[in-house]
């Protein structure tokens, strides 16, 4: 197991001489941000990255993401030269001794959520889900400011793309799926990359778009896809535990040897698509954390392991859910854990 620490590059208050500092925190979690979804990555950004890291004394050795373009997802004419971009972009990674890509295939909205501040009886706050207030939402208008949301599209934009999901629908997602994977994963083969989807956050699905990477039955369905030791999954332990329906042991038992890629983290459910993000601890939660790192360890898991969505604690501010310190705590007590389990 390698323990991992996302950065969002140099504009990223939590900085490379921080997260150095996070004891055995071997590598970064990052991505070249500067260039639209779908074209070619520069050797010298990718390069940028790696030299930033090992000044550091750290490995860049995971990509969090290359996004897929919209068009791919939806099957447009574009899709092809689009795909063949994404080719190119693991070749080019692969040169600088990058191991592991973690994607998505969710259209239009990355993770949601309802509140981005949701106060904590401690004085901390998080992130939290609300599927009531989310019902009310127009995403034509935007009344909150959530990823994927205004930071992405225009409202025409936004309408427009809306408009052309009405006629895609799980399945029609899905077989845009098998196009791409039949086209990168025998380049991720070529190149040793692990490719390695994420869940949908939440996995269920939003403003009447398909959602297909949400349980067990799909993502074997989507690992079937393209039967490969190049086709993977990230285990989201936050976004697929967000339906109790979804055992995050009994996931970690069963992919163990099909993740290279893991987020760690722990959320309180507290109604029907109902919930808010916590410490990562057990106690804090929902999620039997202890439980899955045990299963995840006799399961044969050797891959790359990030703490993941922390709450704002001690003051700080800065981009929601990704603040130092309590992703820091997360990163120790995700190491105390398999240390024990080991």
């Amino acid at each position: 197991m390698k323990l991992t620490f996302r950065w969002y590059g140099e504009n990223d208050p939590v900085t490379l001489e921080k997260i150095r500092q996070i004891p055995t925190v071997s590598g970064i979690v990052s991505a070249v941000y500067d260039v639209k979804p779908g074209e070619v990555w520069s050797e010298n950004s990718i390069n940028k990255i790696k030299s930033q890291a090992s000044e550091n004394g750290l490995e860049f050795e995971v990509v969090e993401s290359v996004p897929v373009p919209e068009e791919i997802k939806l099957g447009t004419r574009d899709a092809d030269r689009l795909i063949d971009n994404y080719c190119e972009n693991l070749k080019r990674l692969s040169k600088a001794g990058v191991k592991c890509v973690c994607y998505n295939f969710m259209p239009v909205f990355d993770w949601l959520r309802s509140n981005l501040e949701f106060k904590h009886s401690d004085g901390s706050n998080s992130l939290a889900y609300n599927e009531k207030d989310v019902l009310k939402m127009n995403p034509l208008k935007s009344e909150l400011s959530l990823p994927g949301w205004d930071e992405s599209y225009s409202k025409e934009e936004l309408k427009n793309l809306l408009k052309e999901y009405e006629n895609i629908d799980e399945e029609k997602l899905f077989l845009n799926a098998k196009r791409f994977l039949q086209a990168v994963i025998p380049v991720a083969e070529q190149v040793g990359i692990k490719m390695a989807i994420h869940p949908d956050d939440p996995p269920w699905s939003i403003f009447g778009l398909p959602r297909i990477i949400t349980n067990e039955e799909n993502i074997e369905k989507y690992l079937n896809l393209y039967k490969s030791e190049a086709n993977g999954l990230t285990l989201c332990t936050g976004s697929l535990g967000a339906n109790p329906d979804n055992d995050m042991v009994e996931f970690a038992k069963k992919f163990a040897l099909r993740m290279p890629f893991l987020h760690l983290r722990n959320i309180k459910i507290t109604g029907e698509k109902q919930f808010y993000e916590t410490a990562h601890p057990a106690e804090c939660g929902s999620l039997d954390m202890p439980n899955i790192v045990k299963a995840l360890v006799k399961g044969g898991f050797d891959g790359y392991v990030r703490p993941d969505h922390g709450r704002m604690i001690w003051g700080e501010v800065g981009r929601y859910g990704y603040g130092l310190f309590d992703r820091a705590l997360g990163a120790m007590y995700i190491k105390g854990l398999f240390d024990a389990v080991k």
